[in-house]
This record gives C-alpha cells, structure tokens and sequence, in this order.
C-alpha cells in the first residue's frame, strides 16, 4: 500500500511539472511544411529569469536569411513572444530562437526545421 501511495505521489509530481522543464526556451514553428510565399508565425516559450534581456528569432534556408529580436524586462516579460515572417520563398528553413543575456551572451537556443515548397504556379 505504502508503494502504490508512492508510485502516485510520483506521477502527480510529474503530471505538474511544466513541458519542457528545465530548459530555458523552446520554438514552435506553424506551419511545419508551407506553400512559397509562406507566412510563418515562430513562437518562443521563455522560461522567466532576471538574466533574460532579448530574445532572437533567425530563419535561415541556403538563399534566404531574416531575423527579428525583441527586448525582454528579466523575470517580467511575458511567457511567449510571438513573430511572423512573411512571404518567404521556397527552400529548407532552420528556425532558431537565441535566448540572449546581458550584454548579448547566448544563454539559450532552439531551432526547428520547416520545409517551404514551391507553389508550382509558374510566375
């Protein structure tokens, strides 16, 4: 009895811990495949901490770069920060969301992979 009273205690403790403990900041890129011209919405999950001072976001394929970085207030910033990207041509994207410190050190990164195809639709 004392075992099973345990083995629960343990999965309540694991059903409320957060997704992704322990890690600083997570991307969740939608769509994950799009037609060319693609718009992108890149959502960055950060873990509140005073060292927190911006947050980057790169998509980056062979041909194509851009970027966007907001300014983040430590433990007061909001929890997610969202950007989009617009219209960006064909080609294999790699979607990184840099977690910077203070004085721009990198603190964190995630990246997701996402795939936009040419719409076939010969301009």
């Amino acid at each position: 009895m004392k075992l099973r009273a345990t083995l629960f205690g343990i999965l309540i403790l694991i059903a409320t811990l957060p997704i992704g403990a322990g890690e600083r900041i997570s991307v969740k890129v939608s769509p994950a495949v799009a037609f060319a011209p693609a718009n992108l919405v890149v959502r960055a999950l950060i873990e509140a901490d005073q060292e927190n001072r911006a947050v980057e976001i790169i998509a980056e394929s062979a041909d194509f770069y851009r970027s966007s970085q907001i300014q983040l207030e430590g433990e007061n910033a909001p929890r997610v920060s969202t950007f989009e990207f617009r219209s960006l041509p064909p080609g294999t994207y790699e979607v990184r969301a840099l977690l910077l410190g203070s004085g721009g050190a990198q603190r964190a990164f995630a990246r997701q992979t996402i795939n936009v195809i040419a719409s076939g639709a010969g301009h």
